[in-house]
């Protein structure tokens, strides 16, 4: 799978400006949500904003930054994270990378901004019961 993406040279941005203001809203919005999870090496608590869509018992996360990001493999490796939407909080488990080419299961203007900056890469993770 694709490491990085277009959106990658973002990423300095994303974390240093614009991640510590959408903290403030991300676990309210729709389309939005803070993942909270551990990190792999360090053990510390992580609180990233993202974007996020539910479907079904599972939510949907675009790799927008590609599958290298920190917070996919950290995710992958615990296997678990927590995740407040919307108001409400989820623990997640079982993360499943996955390629998509048609994005189907986002929404169709988000859709369309992951085709332009060709965004194809998921992460996948059900509601733990």
């Amino acid at each position: 799978m694709t490491a990085h993406t277009p959106m990658s040279r973002l990423r300095p941005f994303t974390v240093h400006v614009f991640n510590p203001f959408a903290r403030r809203f991300a676990g309210w919005l729709p389309g939005f949500g803070l993942l909270t999870y551990r990190g792999r090496t360090s053990g510390r608590v992580y609180h990233t904003p993202l974007n996020v869509f539910r479907r079904g018992a599972t939510f949907i996360f675009a790799l927008t930054y590609g599958s290298d990001s920190q917070w996919v493999k950290n995710v992958q490796a615990s296997g678990r994270c927590e995740l407040r939407t919307r108001g409400r909080d989820y623990v997640l488990v079982e993360p499943q990378r996955f390629r998509d080419p048609s994005r189907r299961l986002m929404p169709a203007p988000v859709r369309a901004i992951l085709r332009l900056d060709h965004v194809d890469e998921f992460l996948r993770m059900r509601i733990e019961a």
